[in-house]
């Protein structure tokens, strides 16, 4: 048995206000149509709202707006991806990103991902700037925007 590294995996480029995300396909539950969130008290812009979902109440982010990427968002033809959170925290095992449209599958091989180089001031929330083949992205830095999402809920 090898416990070499898989060649490839399979990726989701989801397009968000000013560019794209790059995330593993196992990190997406599933992506909905976007309704109008219910508001939280005292809480950032970037944080849209919660909205219901196979019984739980998901906090809604606005990636650009949590980056500084934009300072509104449009969600007139907007879709929802719901997020697998990764922090363990059990009242937070979803996170729902604002997305302006249909994520798109990729497959990612070590070859067809290249950095950017522009790692050295990444705003919060962002892991990586990253060519997937010919189309930028970005890679989002799940934890810190958990972190983020959990401190302004409880806020």
């Amino acid at each position: 048995m090898s416990d070499s590294l898989p060649r490839e995996i399979r990726g989701v480029m989801i397009p968000v206000s000013g560019g794209r995300l790059l995330l593993p396909n196992a990190t997406v539950a599933e992506v909905i149509s976007y309704t109008m969130p219910e508001k939280v008290d005292n809480a950032p812009e970037w944080l849209l709202g919660r909205l219901p979902w196979r019984g739980w109440r998901l906090p809604l982010v606005s990636f650009s707006m949590l980056t500084g990427i934009a300072d509104r968002e449009n969600t007139a033809n907007a879709k929802v991806a719901v997020l697998k959170a990764l922090g363990g925290n059990a009242k937070l095992p979803f996170v729902a990103l604002l997305a302006q449209g249909f994520p798109r599958l990729t497959t990612v091989t070590p070859e067809g991902l290249i950095s950017t180089g522009t790692e050295e001031a990444l705003a919060s929330g962002i892991r990586a700037h990253v060519l997937v083949r010919t189309d930028h992205a970005v890679v989002p830095d799940l934890q810190v925007i958990e972190e983020l999402v959990a401190n302004a809920i409880a806020a």
